[in-house]
């Protein structure tokens, strides 16, 4: 274990105090709202791979998808995720099926 130098240490007690004030917490908001349209297009919208090469269609891939988040948002409808096809049962759950025999749960759903 390990203390931080005493400057380190005044400087982490003085911005945590400054983090308590009002003037921090509205600026903070503006910043959370933008880290949350960042994350939206990383992990929504898959911008973390480009479909294309070059910068101008890269470029052009990312002004199109924020229009069409811009489009979603002013529709305020909820993104529409497309549930994925269920996936065809193997031999043996037919097996089951077939006999009437119930199936264990997945080893994945135990516990939930």
């Amino acid at each position: 274990m390990g203390f931080p130098p005493r400057e380190l240490r005044d400087l982490q007690l003085r911005v945590r105090t400054e983090q308590q004030t009002p003037e921090w917490k509205a600026r903070y908001a503006v910043r959370s709202g933008v880290e949350g349209t960042v994350n939206e297009f990383a992990h929504g919208h898959g911008m973390r791979r480009c479909r294309y090469r070059g910068q101008s269609k890269v470029h052009l891939q990312h002004v199109l998808t924020a229009i069409a988040v811009n489009i979603e948002r002013l529709s305020g409808l909820p993104p529409t995720e497309e549930a994925p096809q269920p996936r065809r049962p193997t031999a043996f759950q037919t097996y089951l099926d077939r006999h009437k025999i119930p199936r264990s749960k997945s080893w994945r759903t135990l516990g939930t």
